[in-house]
């Protein structure tokens, strides 16, 4: 039965709309079509007009009356979330955003990623885009050069990633359309003249980093207890007790290390952990050579996992079922996923960055990994919602990401798996541990960073302190681990939303089966409601049902 649309929905889907023409990268991220031949606005007029346009959604919520318990819902997390983004702005922490992975400099190049290039139609969306990148680029130097002289200045270190950046994406930019409408020769003289202009403006951002930006740097890492708590709230969307978490975080690692010392023993006795890891990635049944024999890998993998849990332990429609496992065009060794379109013309994609020269990869270490990224993590969650226009408005669709929500459920899919016996080979298992390890080490090191605590055996948090421990608890490669330890130094709150999101995933899930609840009307209920702030989580589905 398809439930009305109300006032509500009317000031949501409003919303949406002018979300989506102000950040049209984010759009595209989106699915929302309309908005492909734009790039988003970053210089500090842009950043205030969305600002801006959650002020006056919110001032028009509140000429609405909630009809039902989803108009409800809806109110509640349209609150939390726009009240977030006000927040930020009325800091200034919006403003000139920069770090090694989410930030304009990224963002602005990334959104190519996701556009199709079957058609000469395709390639001449994306030749409008280009053209647009050099202005753009430029608006978010003018915002790199406010935030410098106002109160939150970004880290060197970040200026000096940002440097290499610049570097890197001008080749990706001329590497986009190496290729592109070989049949249309103006349009293909075209692609690689704006491609060149949009590879200058980002030379360009780099002497502005390096001549303008460094000069004002911040030198310390850290942001600070007041800005973190800020921070952590936009991406939990819910506030914790930063002291608690931070020890408890140290808790799960010793509880996860004590797992993995007994999986060591079971596969190689008298073994400690970093021996069987080590082990593992000689053994030969876990080995994968070449970026084809990798993608087929996760393929494979995905669908026979799609196949299992559809009907069984997971309601799965027909348009979820399919899933896309790409290489990236990127190198940072990150594993991501991108949802689909609204129509599904894009599917869901898992992509896979593999850095320069690696060739071989360890299966023992990233079976647990697509399930984050797939289902039932990811895809399944991200597409689900995208698929209950006949309940949700779009912006409760597609508009309403956030990170402890979405990861946190994605880390809780890893166990979950687990549970239902994916992972019963020891060497799976044990991967599967290595990466819950290593993100309740991320709860550790971002709060104890950012906030200056007591650091394991005394002392204080700094870089040298926070790459010690990242690496005594995680089994990747160094340069993969560098890029993590810069994330989480430039983007404060989002690692720890993964393990505490799970955290409150896994306390929802024990209090209602405890009640009587079964574990598939919990996924079910849960996935249902699309994307939340988790406090709005915890209260929709511990309120009483009438």
């Amino acid at each position: 039965m398809v439930r009305p649309a109300t006032a509500v929905d009317a000031v949501a889907e409003r919303y949406l709309e002018t979300l989506a023409a102000l950040d049209p990268c984010a759009a595209t991220e989106m699915g929302i079509r309309g908005h492909d031949e734009n790039i988003t606005d970053y210089s500090p007029d842009g950043v205030a007009a969305r600002a801006d346009a959650a002020r006056n959604a919110l001032r028009e919520l509140d000429t609405v009356t909630a009809t039902d318990d989803v108009d409800a819902v809806t109110v509640a997390a349209m609150r939390e979330r726009l009240g977030v983004v006000i927040d930020l702005n009325d800091a200034g922490f919006d403003v000139g955003e920069l770090n090694v992975i989410a930030s304009p400099l990224q963002s602005m190049r990334k959104v190519f990623d996701l556009m199709p290039t079957e058609t000469e139609h395709d390639w001449a969306a994306i030749n409008r885009r280009l053209a647009q990148l050099p202005e753009r680029v430029a608006g978010y130097a003018d915002a790199l050069r406010a935030a410098a002289a106002g109160t939150s200045p970004p880290a060197v270190r970040q200026v000096a990633r940002g440097i290499d950046q610049s570097t890197s994406t001008q080749q990706l930019l001329l590497n986009l359309v190496a290729g592109a409408a070989p049949a249309n020769r103006t349009l293909r003289d075209e692609l690689h003249a704006n491609a060149a202009n949009a590879a200058h403006s980002y030379r360009e951002l780099g002497r502005v980093l390096g001549d303008e930006i460094a000069p004002r740097a911040r030198t310390d890492d850290a942001v600070g207890r007041d800005a973190y708590q800020l921070w952590s709230r936009s991406f939990l969307g819910a506030s914790v007790d930063l002291d608690e978490a931070y020890h408890w975080g140290l808790s799960q690692l010793e509880s996860i290390v004590a797992e993995q010392e007994s999986l060591s023993r079971q596969l190689y006795p008298g073994s400690t952990v970093s021996e069987a890891l080590r082990l593992l990635d000689g053994e030969e049944r876990y080995l994968v050579r070449g970026v084809d024999a990798l993608q087929a890998w996760m393929q494979d993998l995905s669908d026979r996992a799609v196949d299992a849990l559809a009907d069984t332990e997971f309601d799965i429609a027909g348009p979820l079922r399919r899933l896309e496992c790409r290489i990236a065009p990127t190198h940072t060794g990150g594993i991501y996923y991108t949802g689909p379109s609204e129509d599904f013309s894009r599917p869901g994609r898992m992509w896979w960055s593999v850095p320069y020269g690696v060739d071989t990869f360890h299966t023992w270490q990233e079976t647990t990994t697509v399930f984050h990224e797939g289902v039932p993590g990811h895809h399944l969650q991200i597409g689900r919602a995208v698929l209950i226009a006949d309940h949700l408005n779009r912006w409760r669709r597609l508009g309403c990401w956030v990170s402890g929500h979405g990861e946190g459920w994605a880390l809780y899919a890893e166990r979950l798996m687990a549970e239902l016996g994916w992972l019963e080979d020891p060497g799976d298992r044990i991967g599967m541990l290595d990466a819950q390890r290593f993100r309740a080490a991320r709860v550790v090191i971002d709060i104890g960073v950012h906030c200056a605590m007591t650091a394991p055996g005394g002392g204080t948090w700094d870089a040298d302190t926070a790459w010690a421990f990242l690496t005594s608890h995680s089994a990747m490669g160094a340069e993969h681990l560098q890029f993590e330890l810069d994330r989480y130094l430039g983007w404060p709150g989002q690692a720890p939303s993964y393990a505490i999101g799970q955290r409150i995933w896994l306390q929802l899930r024990d209090h209602l089966t405890v009640e009587g609840m079964a574990l598939r009307e919990f996924h079910n209920r849960a996935l249902d409601l699309g994307g939340l702030p988790l406090e709005v989580l915890q209260a929709t589905l511990t309120a009483p049902r009438v």
